[in-house]
This record gives C-alpha cells, sequence and structure tokens, in this order.
C-alpha cells in the first residue's frame, strides 16, 4: 500500500514539473517572438525632431558671405538682389577709382612738363598723354582727380551699407521665421458698417486662446 501510494505520489509530481516546463518553454517562446515586435514598433514610433531655427546662424552667415543668411531662411529669391545691389558699389568703385589714376598720372605729367626745369623725359611723358588731358586745364584735371577720388570712397561707403542691409535682413527674417502670420493672429483690425447710426467703423478682435474667448471693440 505504502509503495503504491508513493507510485501515485511521484506520477503526480512528474505531471506537475512536466506542466511547469511546459509553461515555461510557451512564455519563453513568446517573448522571443514579441520582443522584436515591441523593438520595431518603438523604432517605427520615433520622433525626428526638427532643429529649431537660429537667427543668430543667419546674421553670421551673412556676415562671412551676402546671401548666406537669406539661403539659411530659405528666401533664395532675395539672393539676386543682394548681389546686385552690391554689384553697383563696386562697378562704380571700379570706374572711379580708373579715373583717379589717369587723372592723378595725368596731373602730374601736366604739372612737370608746365615747369621751367622740364626734362625731355616730362615731354615724351607729355605727348604719351591722351589728347582730351593735353588739351585740358590742368586745375580742371586736378578737379577730375579730387572728384573721382571722392565717388571712389563714396563706393566703399555705399559698399559696406548694402552689406549691413544684408545683414539686417537676414537677421529680421531670421526672427520672424517662425512668426505666426496666418490670420488667427491675436488681434485684428477691419473696417465694419454700423447699422444702428449707418456710420462705417472700424473692429478690433482681441483673441484669448488659453482662456478660449473673444472680445470685439467697435470704434467709429
Amino acid at each position: 500500500m505504502q509503495k503504491k501510494y508513493s507510485l501515485t505520489i511521484n506520477k503526480i509530481y512528474t505531471k506537475h514539473l512536466l506542466l511547469l516546463a511546459f509553461c515555461l518553454f510557451a512564455t519563453l517562446s513568446f517573448s522571443q517572438k514579441t520582443a522584436p515586435a515591441t523593438m520595431l514598433k518603438n523604432t517605427d514610433t520615433t520622433v525626428s525632431v526638427k532643429p529649431k531655427h537660429n537667427p543668430k546662424l543667419a546674421t553670421k552667415r551673412s556676415l562671412i558671405l551676402p546671401g548666406w543668411g537669406q539661403a539659411y531662411n530659405k528666401e533664395y529669391w532675395k539672393i539676386p538682389i543682394v548681389y546686385g545691389a552690391l554689384s553697383i558699389p563696386t562697378i562704380t568703385f571700379i570706374y572711379n577709382n580708373n579715373i583717379y589714376k589717369e587723372a592723378k598720372v595725368a596731373y602730374d605729367v601736366r604739372y612737370r612738363y608746365a615747369q621751367a626745369t622740364a626734362t625731355k623725359a616730362d615731354s615724351a611723358a607729355f605727348n604719351s598723354l591722351e589728347y582730351k588731358y593735353q588739351r585740358a586745364d590742368i586745375n580742371a584735371i586736378q578737379t577730375l582727380r579730387n572728384a573721382a577720388r571722392r565717388d571712389r570712397d563714396y563706393s566703399v561707403f555705399w559698399f559696406l551699407i548694402v552689406w549691413g542691409l544684408n545683414v539686417a535682413d537676414a537677421t529680421v527674417f531670421g526672427h520672424l521665421k517662425d512668426f505666426d502670420v496666418s490670420n488667427n493672429l491675436s488681434m485684428n483690425v477691419h473696417p465694419n458698417f454700423n447699422p444702428v447710426t449707418r456710420l462705417p467703423c472700424v473692429n478690433l478682435t482681441l483673441k484669448f486662446k488659453e482662456r478660449k474667448k473673444q472680445l470685439e471693440f467697435v470704434a467709429w
């Protein structure tokens, strides 16, 4: 009787062990199958954060190279305008600088040729001048030289101003890049007609997004 009871206990114990092993195996198999799916799900739900627009970076780039800040602001249509504006003082600088050099040389040659101690080299230099400088008055040549030098210096000044405007444009529109310019603004002003007084009026609408309230003021 005792032996039969012992065999029964062993069978029950063996069944429990087999059942426990089966449950453990099933749990491991299920975890191996669901783990990649969970990881894939986490990978798929990863949200890429777009970097915020930096106005300081637009300013620095415009300081380094004109139009670079506008390209950073994605306002590519402004780049030809920037270089077109910069080309005007650049061309005037080259033009006035060439006139200044010619007038300076002509004035020096005419001045030495007019002296009593003029040499054959001075005479040869005078003959090599353009006809307009040979016939022009020396004071007129001096005036032309000074005017060309002044205009050349002004060209540098205007070049720096245009470059500064390029930097200011990139900075301002860099700050306004994320600015809300839609119709749903916090304040809106539009014309209206008052049916009571039968006069035109102006509506001033203020919107408070947090409290979801809207106030309207009528002025006439």
